[in-house]
């Protein structure tokens, strides 16, 4: 986000902690209390005071960890100045910056959902098959880093298409999660989600107009999980809401630019109301050492850049702060819990 838009964010997000919809108004809260059916701090985890159509009406809160596995420079922030056919000659690091990633997963035993681009996929299928093999759940985040609105429908099927079938060659099961870049995602591609065989989506961030994100029609941050077709279920990155709206809280540069307790009580806030918490990260950042690229715009260097030094120890705090679920086991739970309630209103007519 640009800076003004940044110093914006967070002063709404402070004049948020001091009203009651947060709890605990003006004090740095120290651990979350457990909910019934709610995702739960874990055993001596700490927030530091200063680290850097149809839905479900009793949606089960939980919290899911999600990671959209591309190279920095897949990043929309250098889009202008690194273009598609330069890709092959910048040097790669997301397998490093990915194994850190799994590394402090597998010390606080948390698996998470791994949206991988197809490009990356196909450069490093050994790093995918490491995802695989050690237990998070692999889904896709289609293959070229194209925004949605810029296809053409057939440009998009074909996209995900190619994504999709690598991806289940290569670890040998069904892939079901779709994520698209820079959170793109509008209308008409959900029938084609749907055809193409994904479960779920997670692209919907239901707040303000934002640049870059797409939008999808009728979406509400109070209903966070929703059939959007037949069979399709869109997923919402998390916000913390205003009626039908709200302020991003999902991760990103976001969560790099407040400091981590102030990010806990947000995270919090959407859990205390019922609600599920989606986080999501890219693995460059957590990768302070990236390359500096000349030419970027002020803005775009700020929010590709925005404290990536402190964010590796923030992430590996957040981590280890909860129980997470995989997204597609979040989204089973939640169809199963609607098909229940389904039921039990027919059995009561």
């Amino acid at each position: 986000m640009p800076k003004g838009h940044a110093k914006a964010f967070t002063a709404g997000a402070k004049a948020l902690c001091r009203t009651t919809y947060l709890t605990g108004a003006g004090d740095k809260p120290t651990a979350m209390p457990r909910l019934e059916g709610q995702a739960r701090p874990r055993t001596g985890a700490t927030m530091p005071s200063d680290t850097g159509p149809a839905t479900s009406t009793a949606t089960p809160a939980r919290a899911a960890l999600t990671i959209d596995v591309e190279e920095w420079f897949h990043s929309y922030n250098v889009k202008g100045v690194i273009s598609r056919k330069d890709w092959d000659a910048c040097a790669s690091r997301v397998e490093h910056t990915t194994m850190q990633m799994l590394k402090i997963l597998a010390n606080s035993n948390v698996r998470a959902t791994f949206f991988v681009l197809g490009w990356v996929a196909e450069k490093h299928p050994s790093l995918v098959k490491k995802i695989a093999s050690a237990g998070h759940e692999i889904a896709s985040h289609g293959y070229n880093h194209e925004p949605v609105y810029s296809l053409s429908p057939q440009e998009f099927r074909s996209d995900i298409l190619r994504s999709k079938h690598y991806l289940e060659d290569l670890i040998g099961s069904t892939v079901q999660g779709y994520r698209a870049p820079c959170f793109s995602i509008t209308d008409w591609a959900l029938p084609i989600l749907e055809k193409a065989g994904f479960a779920y989506d997670s692209s919907a961030v239901p707040t303000v107009r934002h640049d870059r994100y797409g939008s999808l029609t009728n979406m509400d941050a109070a209903q966070p999980i929703t059939y959007v077709c037949d069979e399709l279920v869109e997923v919402c990155i998390s916000c913390l809401r205003f009626g039908k709206r709200g302020l991003p809280w999902g991760g990103g540069g976001y969560f790099r630019l407040l400091p981590y307790w102030l990010w806990m009580r947000g995270v919090h806030s959407i859990l205390d109301q019922g609600l599920p918490y989606v986080f999501y990260t890219h693995p460059w950042e957590i990768d302070a050492d990236q390359p500096h690229v000349p030419g970027m715009t002020a803005a775009n260097r700020f929010r590709q850049r925005v404290n990536l030094g402190s964010c590796h120890d923030k992430f590996r705090l957040l981590v280890g702060a909860f129980d997470w679920k995989l997204l597609g086991d979040l989204c089973k739970a939640w169809k199963e819990q609607l098909a229940s309630e389904t039921m039990g209103a027919r059995v009561i007519q």
